[in-house]
């Protein structure tokens, strides 16, 4: 037996135990200290409030989403710079009787708002000369069969040509949320959804591509995610409530509860006469695609961060924002780059992760920044989306505060246009007559739905 051969089993051995031990990895605690300056965490900032006229506006449309999207309570903030900042809960933490109001302080799950750090790490690897976006999965992960031609790159942008495992594993994922999941089951599982497309050509929304990209980063970097996230993304934004969590540890308290509209085992349909508290989630589930803990103020101060391109050094930010159009039936200002959704000027991304529809943008030129979530993943992605684009409208009219200027920012979507689409996309309580043509359906059609 050779040396060299001897060499090559070993690394071979030792990916595949990395690849296998990613869940643990991702969900342990690791204590880092980046050297690398902090950036503005808009989150952070106290200063001038809203006007109360606009706050009013901003508080109906939270009450709103929550009274529409059959969800216990939520939370949303805006932050416009040229104005003020608001920030508001909405109804009571959990559906339990008696409970609690929700607080602006509650800790919930971020779920896909997670691929934007997912890839804001990628990218600063590759500005570390640590990996390439052309770089194959196979360079990082030999044994893994199926994915030989997919980059790292193509992972990020939804291109790579894999199926995803989210709609077969949904029921199980709802019904036993607290079921650890190993990530290489989850990629196998898309891979058995269908063969995979020639990488780099179609569009396709696959939560199983950021959870083998995560597989890939790890056996690149021999550092665990937990690290990576703090090194490159929370600890330069000094924000703490952003993390990941190992399976069966609650929330941080105050939590925002989460629930979902159960799914039978066997059929996957959804069964919208029963609930189901979700909370207990165990981040294995969605891994590097969506596997964060977060607040309000924290989310708001990644985003935007993201947005500003404020994580990475010069240049990337553009080739991170530099996205596709998500299909052909879809408004031409609704695009996808690395791990970020671009809807007109802003950027940042929506999610439906069991238990609580959220969503997150910022505007790279003015810093507007809106976050929203509600405790019912039910409504799904685009709910979150359509009701964040809401607070967006509203907050970039917000008037100048002494001594600064409105900015134009121009949103390619009417406030009447949103409102009137909102009652169709709110998932069991949807209303029948869905806008099937025109600007509305368009609107209605902007992106994925988990």
């Amino acid at each position: 037996m050779s040396s060299g051969g001897g060499r090559r089993r070993g690394i071979r051995r030792a990916v595949a135990v990395l690849a296998v031990t990613l869940t643990a990895a991702l969900l342990a605690g690791c204590s880092t200290t980046s050297d690398a300056p902090h950036v503005t965490a808009i989150g952070a900032k106290t200063g001038t409030r809203m006007p109360a006229a606009i706050a009013k506006q901003l508080q109906g449309v939270l009450d709103n989403a929550v009274k529409i999207s059959g969800a216990s309570g939520g939370i949303a903030g805006v932050w416009a710079p040229w104005s003020g900042t608001w920030t508001a809960a909405s109804g009571t933490a959990s559906k339990a009787k008696g409970s609690a109001s929700v607080t602006t302080h509650s800790s919930f799950r971020i779920g896909s708002i997670t691929k934007p750090a997912t890839c804001t790490v990628l990218l600063d690897l590759v500005a570390a000369h640590k990996v390439k976006l052309t770089d194959r999965v196979s360079k990082y992960l030999p044994r893994m069969v199926g994915v030989n031609d997919v980059t790292l790159g193509e992972l990020c942008d939804n291109t790579s040509g894999l199926a995803d495992y989210w709609g077969a594993l949904t029921p199980q994922i709802v019904t036993n949320p607290g079921r650890s999941w190993d990530p290489i089951e989850l990629v196998n599982t898309a891979l058995g959804e269908s063969a995979p497309k020639a990488p780099g050509h179609t569009w396709s929304y696959s939560n199983a591509g950021f959870v083998l990209l995560g597989v890939a980063l790890q056996a690149a970097t021999g550092e665990n995610w937990q690290h990576l996230y703090a090194k490159y993304v929370t600890d330069r934004l000094g924000i703490s409530a952003t993390t990941t969590l190992p399976t069966g540890t609650s929330l941080p308290s105050p939590m925002l509860r989460g629930y979902a509209a159960d799914h039978d085992i066997v059929t996957g349909a959804t069964e919208c006469s029963t609930t189901v508290d979700d909370t207990a989630l165990s981040p294995s589930a969605l891994q590097t695609a969506g596997g964060l803990v977060s607040t309000l103020n924290d989310t708001a101060s990644l985003i935007h961060a993201v947005a500003s391109g404020a994580l990475l050094p010069k240049g990337y930010a553009a080739q991170q924002q530099q996205a596709r159009r998500i299909s052909g039936s879809m408004p031409s200002w609704a695009k996808y780059g690395l791990g970020v959704e671009t809807m007109g000027p802003l950027v940042g991304h929506a999610s439906a992760v069991p238990g609580y529809s959220s969503a997150a943008y910022s505007d790279p030129t003015t810093g507007l920044t809106v976050v929203v979530v509600v405790n019912n993943s039910t409504p799904g992605a685009n709910f979150a989306r359509l009701v964040a684009l809401e607070l967006a409208s509203i907050g970039s009219k917000a008037p100048p505060s002494q001594g600064k200027k409105l900015p134009a920012l121009a949103l390619p979507w009417s406030l009447s246009q949103l409102e009137s689409v909102l009652p169709y996309e709110t998932g069991c309580k949807a209303k029948a007559g869905k806008p099937s043509s025109g600007a509305l359906a368009e609107i209605a059609a902007i992106g994925p739905r988990y």
